[in-house]
């Protein structure tokens, strides 16, 4: 799939086929995230890759908009270990970039994504830190569903002139 098409067509899917992704396909995207940028090259970020139905089932029953999670086939938690920054608090950017590319190479190999967000939010941070037992120095940032979708990809144009500002604002 050319880039623009993955760019364009990309959506949040929220329904899931009842059909596994293959371990190829979760390497594939981990790789992907894994060439995200990061400050300093720190690379800080870790991925909690959840396949195990109850896990997934106690991960959609309390956080409040990752309910998708209990019917896909995997869920992964994007985190940061915050003794592996090399500049205090980029792991937020570099998590982020990380997560964008994962859900790049999902909609390249046709599979569909939605990301649920955890940081700032301590509540939502604090259940998936409990569920998934995540150490103390481990932050955790995003939570994205990934899945066959049953949602059809359509692209968009979101594009809009009057946000773009030269030279100055």
């Amino acid at each position: 799939m050319d880039i623009f098409e993955a760019l364009f067509t990309r959506r949040s899917i929220r329904k899931y086929l009842p059909k596994p992704v293959s371990d190829e396909d979760i390497t594939i995207l981990l790789k992907a995230a894994m060439l995200a940028p990061s400050a300093h090259n720190s690379r800080p970020w870790h991925f909690v890759v959840v396949r195990d139905e109850a896990t997934r089932k106690a991960l959609a029953e309390r956080h409040p908009y990752a309910k998708m999670a209990a019917g896909a086939p995997v869920v992964i938690v994007v985190c940061a270990n915050l003794d592996e920054q090399k500049e205090s608090d980029f792991w937020v950017q570099d998590c982020s970039a990380a997560t964008q590319n994962l859900m790049l190479a999902a909609r390249g190999k046709n599979l569909g994504s939605v990301w649920c967000g955890l940081y700032p939010k301590e509540d939502r941070e604090g259940v998936v830190r409990e569920i998934l037992h995540l150490p103390p120095n481990v932050r955790a940032l995003s939570l994205v569903v990934i899945g066959h979708g049953d949602q059809p990809f359509s692209e968009a144009n979101r594009f809009n002139a009057e946000k773009i500002h030269y030279d100055r604002w």
